[in-house]
């Protein structure tokens, strides 16, 4: 009788359920925290942001049905249309998921590169909405925290990374 056993580095895998509620309301906090006008046109995509490192590292926990909740949470908090920020979360969640799966090894730059990408397809989707509902929408304000949340992706990297796969 062969008895498996153990290696160092068979290591048991780290459930993320807690860490993934945990980020996501975090992540919602820091979205509708009060702040002055002046700083809050830098604040980063926070939910977009979190929504994108789970989908990416953890495919087998999140995907679409994960980024619509999400989205249908950011219109509640952010009192935008309902299933705008939901449209745009999945669609961005399906192009995401489609064009990385063959690649299970996804480096930092990868990511980094695909949540540029993400991050910039959800403000010009955002910026058509607006343009087609006919509501002023300043394309100077939103290149703001396009910028803000590509600069900070490291850091929700390195504090998200030890729950990756």
């Amino acid at each position: 009788m062969l008895i498996a056993k153990r290696l160092p580095s068979d290591k048991p895998k780290k459930d993320p359920l807690f860490i993934i509620i945990f980020s996501v309301i975090l992540a919602s906090i820091l979205m509708i925290y009060p702040l002055s006008y002046n700083v809050s046109g830098w604040r980063p995509l926070f939910m977009l942001m979190v929504m994108l490192f789970w989908v990416l590292c953890q495919p087998t926990w999140c995907g679409v049905w994960f980024a619509f909740a999400l989205g249908i949470l950011s219109d509640l908090l952010f009192d935008t249309p309902l299933g705008l920020n939901a449209l745009s979360f999945v669609t961005i969640t399906f192009i995401v998921r489609y064009f990385t799966r063959e690649r299970r090894l996804l480096t930092f730059s990868n990511l980094w590169v695909i949540a540029a990408f993400a991050i910039t397809a959800h403000i010009l989707f955002m910026f058509l909405v607006q343009i087609m509902s006919g509501v002023h929408f300043s394309l100077t304000r939103h290149w703001q925290p396009l910028l803000s949340s590509v600069l900070f992706w490291p850091v929700l990297y390195s504090l998200l990374q030890r729950w990756r796969i």
